[in-house]
């Protein structure tokens, strides 16, 4: 006998449901900048990438091939414990006492993560839920917005161009809003502005957490890349912080393992407790042999973190230059990997961020991120990452020069 429907009555087309959470993110605001970027290439241009931060230099031949020897191991092969081995958060409880005089106790206040993107997202998961409010930077890194937003939590944006005004915004709003906010997020040095701050200024947020009861999380990615003498202070050095925050740190930055995905989150112990619970259940842990070569890049390799930094600095003051030379004058960034520029005149009057850096990619072939995609603080101004070597990114000015001429 035929099963199948008589005609007439055939099912009506299968659909993927999508959930609420992914149909509330936004459309990827570097789409058209990337499509451009990508066909340029496969037609055979030139293209210098200043639009992402991804560390061009290769990380220290020791720790290399510390991660060739554990990989040859068998023993480093199976499942590893999510919040990593214990030799490794041994060291980077020693790294916050040497660096910053902050004692943290590596088994209930440290855990390590799969990259500080990936801890800072499934943080959110276990910190937010419906109703509850996070105050966020703005400009935004997308992830300190959009992983709340899939938490199913709120954001209220804050301006961080004045550290005084920010603070005094957190105050007005934990004032004036019920329920107050649950969590405050903050990222010194800052991704995309390179705005820095002082101990102070750390010392205040936690007073203003303990007066208002939210929780604080600092991404501190650009830790070990700073300019002038500079020294980015961590927020666990404050007073107190401890008992109402965490910190995430990364490899990705100072010692060229962005692609390695080693991060670590420090600090309030009930918080890593509920962070350890999201991932328990998410993921199985990194790879052993990942995690006993960044024993020994944080063990050994301080002097060579020194001297990316240093890298980053002379490519700052390279890039800077050049783009003074062509009327492009910009206050330089004292720390991080990134030149935060405002479109100039007359192009700032003339058209979106958007669409100028699209005109630096089509006419200069150089692409760089519109400020635009780090939320509406952002417009009026592009992003220029520091990854290409010296001679690059004299290229780049000089590209950039025909491209506005």
């Amino acid at each position: 006998m035929d099963a199948s429907p008589a005609q007439g009555n055939a099912p009506p087309p299968f659909r993927v449901k999508v959930a609420s959470r992914v149909k509330r993110l936004p459309p990827y605001m570097f789409g058209r900048i990337n499509a451009l970027l990508y066909n340029k290439r496969r037609a055979g241009d030139d293209v210098i990438d200043l639009g992402m931060g991804n560390p061009s230099d290769p990380p220290e031949d020791r720790v290399i091939n510390k991660l060739v020897e554990a990989a040859r191991d068998p023993r480093n092969h199976g499942y590893s414990k999510s919040n990593g081995i214990a030799n490794l958060r041994r060291e980077v409880a020693s790294k916050y006492f040497k660096k910053y005089g902050v004692r943290l106790d590596p088994v209930s206040e440290v855990t390590v993560c799969l990259g500080s993107k990936e801890g800072f997202s499934h943080m959110c998961l276990a910190l937010m839920g419906p109703g509850d409010t996070a105050i966020v930077p703005a400009p935004s890194f997308p992830v300190h917005l959009y992983a709340v937003a899939l938490a199913a939590g709120n954001v209220i944006s804050i301006e961080v161009a004045n550290q005084d005004t920010f603070l005094s915004n957190i105050a007005y709003t934990c004032q004036h809003l019920y329920p107050k906010p649950k969590l405050l997020i903050v990222s010194f040095p800052h991704n995309p502005t390179t705005v820095v701050v002082e101990q102070p200024f750390f010392d205040e947020v936690v007073q203003l957490a303990k007066r208002y009861g939210f929780m604080v999380i600092s991404d501190f990615a650009y830790a070990d890349v700073a300019f002038d003498g500079y020294k980015p202070p961590s927020f666990l050095a404050s007073k107190g912080a401890v008992e109402v925050g965490v910190e995430f740190t990364t490899m990705s930055k100072g010692y060229n393992m962005a692609g390695w995905r080693v991060g670590y989150c420090a600090g309030n112990s009930e918080m890593i407790e509920a962070l350890g619970t999201i991932k328990g259940y998410y993921d199985y842990g990194m790879f052993q042999a990942i995690q006993i070569a960044s024993i020994v890049a944080l063990r050994h390799t301080d002097a060579a973190v020194e001297r990316q930094s240093a890298i980053y600095e002379r490519r700052r003051d390279v890039f800077c230059d050049g783009l003074a030379r062509i009327g492009w004058d910009i206050v330089r960034p004292k720390a991080g990997m990134f030149v935060w520029a405002p479109v100039p005149e007359p192009w700032s009057t003339r058209m979106p961020t958007m669409d100028f850096a699209m005109l630096l990619l089509e006419k200069g072939n150089v692409a760089v991120s519109p400020g635009s995609g780090f939320g509406p603080a952002g417009e009026g101004f592009v992003r220029m990452s520091l990854v290409e070597n010296d001679e690059r990114l004299r290229q780049a000015v000089r590209q950039i020069g025909r491209a506005l001429a």
